[in-house]
């Protein structure tokens, strides 16, 4: 079984400033996406795994210890939240695919903003909030727990994730303290809307 190994983040540390601070992008990245990894080589060491796709593994999760599932999903969702994000933003609607469909599953941009935020702003304890792509084409918002996300078979809701923002206590804590609402606003001045066309056009958008 091959080991994972930590991808670069795809900016430098500051690039998101001021609103992810370079401290906590440090921390987050280097700290806590760093253990993940380590432990999810270290948990995928006591099993037996028949295959290398990480896609794969989290499709039969539930025959897994939950190491695996924790430190995998760690590993897979923090990979892809950190890839979510630019330094050099630019509006949804200058991605006419991505932006035509959320406004035809949410009525309207605005209304998408405030769905995502209020589902973020709602999740109890930590987790993330995803914008998943259904196989009709619809897109859907939906909060998954620890570290689960919806290629798991584990997770009721099994739309491909295209964003998602991470509202573990630590992806804001030392620049937002509690206030989670405001660490969300200032998430949609970061947000990736190339990346998250891109993902939305491979899968048939």
């Amino acid at each position: 079984m091959k080991e994972f190994t930590l991808p670069n983040l795809p900016y430098d540390y500051g690039a998101l400033e001021p609103y992810i601070d370079e401290a906590t992008l440090k921390i987050h990245h280097d700290k806590h996406h760093k253990v993940y990894c380590d432990k999810f080589n270290a948990a995928l060491k006591s099993v037996e795994v028949k295959t290398e796709n990480i896609l794969e593994i989290f499709s039969k999760i539930s025959n897994y210890p939950t190491a695996v599932r924790n430190h995998g999903g760690g590993f897979w969702n923090h990979n892809f939240y950190f890839e979510s994000m630019t330094g050099e933003f630019k509006e949804a609607s200058e991605f006419n695919k991505i932006f035509s469909a959320i406004e035809s599953s949410f009525g309207s941009f605005e209304n998408f903003k405030k769905e995502f935020s209020d589902s973020a702003s709602a999740l109890f304890g930590s987790g993330w909030t995803w914008l998943g792509k259904r196989e009709d084409g619809s897109l859907v918002i939906f909060n998954t727990a620890n570290q689960d996300n919806s290629y798991m078979d584990v997770v009721e809701e099994n739309a491909v994730p295209i964003l998602v923002i991470d509202v573990w206590e630590h992806a804001y804590y030392l620049k937002y303290q509690n206030r989670r609402q405001e660490y969300i606003e200032n998430f949609f001045k970061v947000i990736d809307w190339e990346k998250i066309n891109e993902r939305f056009e491979e899968e048939g958008g």
